[in-house]
């Protein structure tokens, strides 16, 4: 475009797919492909199977709430989060911004991309993890 400024070539940009990305974790209801991209952002893709209110699975992190901001589209299906106010429902074609401070609601048939700071990612995935893991849900990762 005329008039623009031209950004500087630094490389390839990163890119990723559910079929490229590098880790997966699946636990029964959800599976959900995994990348860390360069500028410190992770994107998952989520493939929802069962309906699950996630509440349970933030206990331990700040007002056992989920403290991740999420950007999102989703695919297929709908999604929900339960903010300390309200609840808000996304559904297929939706792009959406949570805030932290939220619990997800899954139900059956999502697909969803969410976009995500890897940094935060990276703190709230260990207490899921344990989450699961005292609940008995039995929960595989791999990457």
């Amino acid at each position: 475009m005329r008039g623009w400024p031209r950004a500087p070539s630094l490389g390839l940009m990163p890119k990723v797919s559910r079929e490229t990305a590098s880790e997966t974790i699946a636990l029964e209801g959800l599976e959900v492909q995994l990348e860390h991209l360069d500028g410190g952002y992770s994107v998952c893709f989520e493939s929802h199977t069962a309906d699950a209110d996630l509440a349970d699975l933030f206990r331990g992190l700040p007002e056992d709430r989920c403290q991740l901001p999420r950007w999102g589209y989703v695919i297929k299906g709908r999604v929900a989060f339960r903010l300390v106010d309200r609840e808000e429902t996304y559904e297929a074609g939706d792009a959406y911004y949570v805030p932290p401070g939220h619990t997800p609601v899954h139900y059956a048939g999502a697909e969803i991309v969410e976009f995500s700071p890897t940094d935060v990612l990276a703190q709230t995935i260990p207490v899921v993890m344990d989450n699961l893991h005292a609940a008995g849900v039995a929960a595989r990762s791999q990457g």
